[in-house]
């Protein structure tokens, strides 16, 4: 059987020259939350975003492969994708007030996402919207229908874009850092939830996000990605267990451990920035950060296999 969501070697360029996705590969599976990690920049939200065929007028995509179900997204016409996207295929965006049109209320933006995609009538839109809005955590489900997106709290909203998401029963859902800009509480909460509706409906997720507190807690595989590279893929408990690129060994070593970490010891950093990559860039991007960087490093770098499935792009043998 194949994969849900099936992506090799996506490439996405803008005007300029910039290469923001270089050559990434991933996978989602049915019924598996598989975790896009990796600090701001590194075009992880590009890479959601070229999936769901939503960049930016001017971007350049490509890919080897970028298939959902089995059927190839690549040839696919604007009006064939939106007929998938929002079905199917869902996502989350990263901050809901500018997802969400302020000047409808919350039922008329979620019965539409249903209407769009199925022939039901608007009484059963509605009922169909009350129930999710209940089953994400939303009291009074039915007043809240009629508010406005300004009405509600941060987390409210969010639950709302979740809710929203899950109108046509969609097989696979990308959440793009759908905790970024909530306190610590409603992040825990959110979490828990996104966790349960994949669980209970049996959803392929792709979460991303740059917490690794996250990572550990929801996904059944990681990949981690640096510079629009895909430079770690592994299980979850193989990349925490034993992690071979230099790059995800820094972000581990950024998190402090209860227990482990001493008051009066500094936190593990990474020096320097994700650098800006143009076209015939060549070697390891993380090569100026890196403190296991010799000239090779600036050659082509292979992609080398620590254990089964689990795979990382460095110099470094396994």
């Amino acid at each position: 059987m194949t994969a849900l969501l099936e992506v090799e070697q996506l490439e996405v360029g803008f005007a300029g020259g910039t290469a923001a996705v270089r050559g990434a590969s991933l996978t989602v599976e049915r019924g598996e939350t598989h975790c896009l990690v990796g600090e701001s920049g590194c075009g992880k939200s590009v890479t959601a975003l070229a999936m769901m065929n939503l960049l930016a007028r001017g971007a350049r995509r490509s890919a080897g492969k970028l298939a959902f179900d089995g059927v190839d997204l690549l040839p696919l016409s604007d009006r064939a994708m939106s007929r998938l996207r929002g079905d199917r295929m869902a996502m989350i965006f990263q901050e809901p007030m500018t997802s969400l049109n302020p000047a409808y209320t919350v039922g008329s933006q979620m019965t539409e996402v249903l209407r769009r995609h199925r022939k039901v009538p608007q009484r059963a839109a509605v009922d169909r919207a009350a129930d999710l809005l209940a089953r994400v955590g939303i009291t009074a489900p039915g007043m809240r229908l009629d508010q406005f997106p300004h009405q509600l709290s941060g987390g409210l909203r969010q639950r709302v874009m979740i809710a929203m998401a899950l109108m046509c029963d969609p097989q696979l859902l990308i959440a793009d850092e759908p905790t970024t800009a909530l306190d610590v509480t409603v992040q825990a909460q959110i979490l828990r939830l996104l966790a349960t509706l994949q669980r209970d409906l049996g959803l392929g997720m792709l979460l991303i996000t740059h917490d690794l507190g996250i990572v550990a807690r929801v996904a059944t595989r990681v990949s981690v990605m640096y510079a629009g590279e895909v430079v770690e893929s592994a299980a979850t408990a193989q990349l925490f267990a034993n992690p071979r690129h230099p790059y995800t060994q820094g972000l581990l070593r950024s998190v402090p451990v209860p227990g482990k970490q001493r008051r009066d010891e500094p936190l593990g950093s990474i020096p320097g920035t994700v650098p800006r990559i143009g076209a015939g860039f060549a070697g390891c991007a993380f090569r100026e950060r890196c403190e296991f960087a010799d000239e090779t490093c600036a050659q082509t770098i292979p992609r080398r296999s620590a254990s089964p499935g689990h795979d990382y792009l460095c110099r470094l043998p396994a």
